[in-house]
Parts: structure tokens; sequence; C-alpha cells
């Protein structure tokens, strides 16, 4: 997923370490801050880096916030806005890292970094997303992030990741819509079932659900007596979708009721249609991992550069809901 924007960890001097406090008694259930002291803002954002490759969220974010607070308008400042929102992602606070990355995005909406921020905020509500028994409030936000990022960037890199998401995105919607259209129709309302599986092929037709909800739609239309839907529909599902097991048990549903369908279904390993091929029916659809490297790596300051004698290995990245579902 998102990797360390910091790209080099820079040494901090035993002087610097020593002088962090911790306040706050030992039962004080709030997070640890550090206590006032001015110091190099080169210092206080290095040590911010090493926090963050040692894993060490919630102290990283108190340096970045140290950072902002003492040295408010250098660049290091503008940086460690997005260092405090990907620190907060990293450490699952999905509310704290929305909320740096929409804070960036106010304060420098035309800066090239800013791409990152969106992507961010596009990232943490997708990692949210839960499976289609749930509420679907996450899903919808997170397909509003990512198609802000394809719109405003459409030639970045993060654009390129952002459709790939939006496709997976899709396809939670409509096995919701999937999901609501079954338990209508298994209940007796034939009706409410057509509608859920309407907005299916309308909205989400580039889907894996599409071969069922037209299937779905035969079956609805048949138990309702609206025979010539019920036809339409199939020959829609056998003209893409020939060698889709649905259109096999729709022929024969069709066939059953006298009606014979004009294109026979194809037998398995033959080639796929158009729309087969788009929405991978019948495939295991890999996602690729997101790209790595941010605007803030590229615009990193030369002074960090020269002070930095090594670059540390990433930590292993994290996996989303979404990711576990269809691992790589």
């Amino acid at each position: 997923m998102l990797r360390n924007p910091v790209s080099r960890t820079v040494v901090v001097s035993a002087a610097l370490v020593a002088a962090l406090a911790v306040s706050g008694c030992a039962g004080d259930k709030k997070k640890p801050s550090i206590q006032y002291e001015e110091r190099p803002v080169e210092l206080l954002y290095a040590t911010g880096a090493d926090r963050l490759d040692r894993r060490e969220w919630d102290d990283a974010v108190n340096y970045f916030r140290e950072v902002e607070r003492q040295h408010p308008y250098s660049e290091w400042s503008r940086r460690a806005i997005l260092m405090t929102a990907y620190a907060h992602y990293q450490g699952n606070d999905y509310a704290e890292a929305i909320g740096d990355a929409e804070r960036f995005i106010s304060l420098y909406p035309g800066n090239p970094s800013t791409v990152y921020a969106y992507y961010l905020k596009a990232i943490c509500y997708f990692e949210q997303i839960v499976d289609v028994e749930r509420d679907q409030a996450y899903t919808e936000q997170a397909l509003a992030s990512l198609r802000e990022v394809v719109q405003r960037y459409p030639n970045t890199e993060y654009a390129q990741d952002a459709r790939l998401k939006i496709d997976m995105v899709n396809d939670q919607l409509a096995g919701k819509e999937m999901t609501i259209g079954r338990h209508y129709l298994r209940n007796g309302n034939s009706l409410a079932a057509i509608g859920r599986f309407r907005t299916v092929v309308d909205r989400y037709q580039t889907t894996t659900h599409t071969p069922e909800a037209l299937y779905r739609l035969v079956e609805s239309y048949l138990t309702i007596g609206l025979i010539d839907e019920a036809t339409k529909n199939g020959a829609v599902l056998g003209y893409n979708y020939p060698g889709d097991i649905w259109y096999r048990d729709a022929y024969r549903l069709l066939n059953d009721r006298g009606l014979r369908p004009a294109v026979e279904p194809r037998t398995p390993g033959a080639k796929r249609s158009y729309l087969e091929r788009l929405t991978g029916t019948g495939n295991n659809r890999a996602l690729p991992p997101p790209v790595e490297q941010t605007e803030a790596q590229r615009k990193a300051p030369a002074a960090e550069a020269a002070a930095t004698p090594a670059v540390k290995a990433q930590p292993k990245a994290k996996k989303s809901l979404l990711k576990r579902l269809w691992p790589l």
C-alpha cells in the first residue's frame, strides 16, 4: 500500500534524543507528547522520520507537529503535514489521516504534493470498506475520492492505481445490490428484486456480477409472467456471455418454458466475448500494488539527501480488506 514518503533516515544526535520528555503521569490515557523545547527544524523533522522508520507512529506524529508549531512558515512545516497524515494512516487512525490530508489540500491546493494528499485520503476510505452484508458508506466515500484523484490528476501514477481501485469499488457496490436483490427474490418480492438487478446491469455493467444479474432478471421476469422481458434479458446474456455458467442456467430455464433462445450456450474453453474479457468473468483478477513513490520524495530538500548515509528497508506494507479478499 502507501509507502513511507521519507526516503532516508537522518542520524539524530544523542543530545536531541535525550531532550525528549513525555508529558503527563503514568495513568494518563492520552497519547504522549513531547515537551516544548526550541530545536533546529532539521533535527525535529529528522527525528520524526526516524520514528517512522521504527514504526513508532505516535512519536512520529508528535515530532512532525512540533515542526509545524515551532517553524510554521518553513518548507519543512508544509512537508510535516503530509508526514503527519502518513503516520496517522500507518497507525490505522484513518479519521486523523483524512483530516491531515484535507488540511494540506486546503492550505496548498496548487502544490505538486497535493495529489499525494488526495490519494492518501482515498486510500483511507478504501481500506475501511466492509463486506457487502454491511453498510457501504465508506465504499461510496472511497469511490468519490478515487474519482477525484482521476479527474484532477488523470496522467499521474496515482490516477492509474485509482482506476484499478474504482473497478474494485464498483464490484463491491454491485455485490451489495445483488445481495439485496437475492433477498427480495427469496421472499417473493420479484419487483423489488428486479430493481436491484437492473441497477447492476445499468450502472455496474463492467463488473463480475453482470452475468448473474442478467440471469436473475430472466428468473424474476418469468416469475411474474413478463415473458418478453425475460427473453430479452436472456438474449443479452447469451450474446455477451455465451460461455458463462449463468447463461447455461438461463438457457435451460427458458427452454423449460418453451422459449428456445437463438444463441446456444458455448462450451467451456471457447473464445470469450468482448464484455467477458472486459469484466474478467471467470478469471481471478489480481490487484497490482499501489504506487510507492510520492511527490514528497521527489521534492525532498537537498540538505536531507546530503545528511543521509543510507536508506533503511521499508516496513511491511499493510493490506486492505479488499486486498485480503482478492490477494496478490
